[in-house]
């Protein structure tokens, strides 16, 4: 028996969760799929499972030892499947139920971001038609974003009292709560997360208003620098501030901080991603990468992160 092989048997049988019924299903699938292709490929007694009501069960006849949550948005990013598995005891990737969930949450994430005196652009919270106005006085241009979906999904760049009203009513078809988040104009970055270790930065350009849908997963015409050009001890700064994000939320294992420099440059955390993409043109595998570490050996490293658990 080879040492890899040796090594994988300590994993056990992984279940890995992709899909799910979230506004991101399709791009979890596809994620879902390449990391089990990474795990199948390194010796990984991993099989496919796209949840439902009765994932709990298939789990537990399936006789799985362990899950690799690879389900982006609602119900996968959120804390609902982590705290499943913690009813049943079995053990998972990444963030917990605590991480997870104001992971996910736009807004009280900000919250504790404010609490913990680290930067992020100023917000308001839109319930209703009525909380407008409060938008309105931050001052265009504004960011408008539902508080609990990911992939940029209903977000948008708006500049006038119409916009904002037409694109709070967009964003509301996707959540009850919508953040209205005061527009910073300057270069974007990101930075993953594995395990203690923050990745090399990655500098986002797009012709689009902002990094979008189309721009993530469709568009030819984005462009991701890493290095991301930042003098050294600039990124050594930015790489800490999103390790403290992380830290902040109670996030762990492994994900994402996006974050923003204006022209004079000062930070701006956006928001963070305990389940990040894992397809192609996903950001998490290509700071990896520069960082020497191939698609195959990131699931891997992911994958160990379920260890703590359990």
């Amino acid at each position: 028996m080879t040492t890899t092989a040796a090594t994988a048997e300590r994993f056990g049988k992984v279940a890995v969760l992709l899909g799910g019924r979230a506004a991101e299903r399709e791009i979890s699938l596809k994620s879902g799929r390449a990391v089990l292709a990474a795990l199948l490929s390194k010796g990984v007694d991993a099989h496919p499972l796209d949840p439902d009501e009765t994932v709990l069960a298939q789990l537990h006849d399936g006789g799985y030892d362990r899950a690799f949550i690879i389900l982006h948005g609602r119900g996968g990013e959120d804390g609902q499947i982590q705290g499943a598995l913690e009813t049943i005891g079995l053990p998972y990737t990444g963030s917990g139920v605590l991480g997870s969930a104001l992971g996910m949450d736009k807004y009280r994430c900000k919250l504790a971001w404010a609490g913990c005196d680290l930067p992020t652009a100023e917000s308001v919270l839109l319930r209703g038609a009525t909380d407008l106005p409060a938008a309105a006085a931050l001052g265009f241009p504004l960011m408008i974003k539902p508080v609990h979906e990911g992939s940029s999904i209903g977000m948008a760049r708006v500049e006038t009292v119409d916009a904002l009203e037409r694109a709070w009513r967009v964003a509301a078809k996707f959540d009850d709560l919508v953040l209205a988040e005061h527009w910073i104009q300057g270069a974007e970055y990101t930075c993953a997360i594995l395990g203690q270790a923050a990745l090399p930065l990655i500098r986002l350009e797009t012709p689009h208003a902002f990094y979008d849908f189309d721009a993530k997963y469709q568009a030819n015409s984005t462009r991701y620098h890493c290095p991301c050009g930042l003098d050294a001890a600039t990124e050594l700064r930015l790489r800490q501030l999103s390790l403290d994000a992380f830290e902040a939320v109670g996030a762990s294992g492994w994900g994402r901080v996006d974050l923003m420099l204006d022209a004079d440059g000062r930070a701006y955390l956006l928001e963070i991603n305990t389940v990040p993409g894992m397809t192609d043109h996903s950001l998490v595998p290509m700071a990896a990468r520069v960082a020497g570490l191939d698609f195959e050996t990131l699931a891997w490293q992911i994958l160990e992160t379920s260890l703590v658990r359990g």
